[in-house]
């Protein structure tokens, strides 16, 4: 299935129905007097996070939702049917914007979840409502009111517990694949992942890994496939951070990660970091120890030494990851803000 993280969509709310202008005409009722029935209301647009998806890749094919228009009134004081609704079903940590891209109107965090996107327009009056001392007979009704459209942005950011972040080929899908049974693309030849992965990890603590697409230098300039993607560790409770110890300058790679993160912000350089120095299987004892030194000098701390091939180091970074996650999951630092009523509407 194709990842996709953003999607623009078309929705409209039905518009309601008019009201009837209408007489009764039984036989022996001489003044028989109004019986218009009001139209009925247009249905309305919502947005419903649901369970079981985990990509906006419906919304690539399907960029048009309109609600159904209400039913007219008729006569013998009929009102007419209610317009269905049109629903949009997202996943688990779908923001929705306005059309330019930066008001958020809702951020939909939890499974059952609805947000109003669009009103449907109410009904218009029928003659009866028109009857009154002094206008036994009224012939006049109301149209229904309109229905309101919108183009909106939908921007899925994974919800995950921990975020893998680093250089291209750092060894993030690999570490992955051992810790999960996740099955990222993985080779024996250079290439950067196109698309976040999600992996499960279970054991002592059982939290949700994701694989960030690599970042190079100038990323937040657009360069390589960009930051597009950091928006999916926005959420996450701490970063694993994996250097590459095969490269020549370990500490390097470090800092161009963490000048990208700066640069993209919204909160990333400040979320707790566990740095990892990854691939050390390949290395000598001599080669690890130098590449650890260096990378210790830049992280300012001594970094864990993993290799997802062998297993060594992995059950310690789970534990730190682990006991972090239990840290961070005390105060939820993505809450809704206060302000943001689940019945929005425009």
């Amino acid at each position: 299935m194709k990842f996709l993280d953003q999607a623009k969509v078309y929705i409209r709310s039905g518009d309601g129905g008019a009201g009837a202008v209408s007489f009764r005409r039984e036989k022996f009722i001489e003044f028989g007097g109004p019986n218009g029935g009001d139209g009925g209301r247009g249905g309305d647009v919502w947005a419903e996070c649901v369970d079981g998806l985990n990509t906006l890749i419906d919304y690539r094919f399907q960029q048009h939702f309109k609600a159904a228009k209400g039913g007219h009134g008729m006569g013998k004081d009929r009102t007419g049917a209610g317009g269905e609704d049109a629903v949009l079903k997202v996943p688990v940590g779908t923001q929705i914007y306005d059309e330019d891209s930066e008001t958020l109107l809702a951020d939909l965090t939890e499974v059952g979840q609805r947000v109003l996107l669009a009103k449907g327009g109410n009904g218009g009056f029928g003659n009866t409502r028109f009857k009154s001392s002094t206008n036994r007979a009224p012939r006049r009704a109301n149209p229904g009111a309109p229905g309101q459209e919108y183009w909106l942005w939908l921007r899925l950011k994974l919800i995950a517990d921990a975020g893998l972040v680093g250089l291209p080929n750092a060894g993030k899908s690999t570490f992955l694949a051992a810790v999960s049974a996740a099955k990222p693309k993985i080779a024996d030849y250079p290439f950067t992942t196109l698309h976040p992965n999600l992996g499960v990890v279970v054991g002592g603590h059982d939290f949700v890994l994701a694989d960030i697409p690599g970042l190079i230098e100038g990323a937040h300039e657009g360069a390589g496939i960009g930051d597009r993607f950091l928006g999916h560790v926005e959420r996450c409770g701490v970063l694993l951070h994996l250097v590459d110890g095969t490269q020549d300058d370990p500490a390097g790679a470090y800092r161009t990660v963490r000048e990208e993160l700066k640069a993209y912000g919204h909160g990333l350089a400040e979320k707790p970091e566990i740095v990892a120095l990854s691939k050390v299987d390949a290395l000598s004892d001599e080669e690890r120890e130098t590449a650890a030194a260096a990378l210790a000098e830049a992280v300012g701390r001594k970094p864990s030494v993993v290799s997802a091939v062998s297993g060594e180091g992995v059950p310690e970074v789970l534990r730190l990851l682990g006991r972090q996650i239990g840290v961070t999951k005390t105060v939820d630092p993505n809450a809704i803000p206060a302000e943001l009523d689940e019945t929005w509407q425009p």
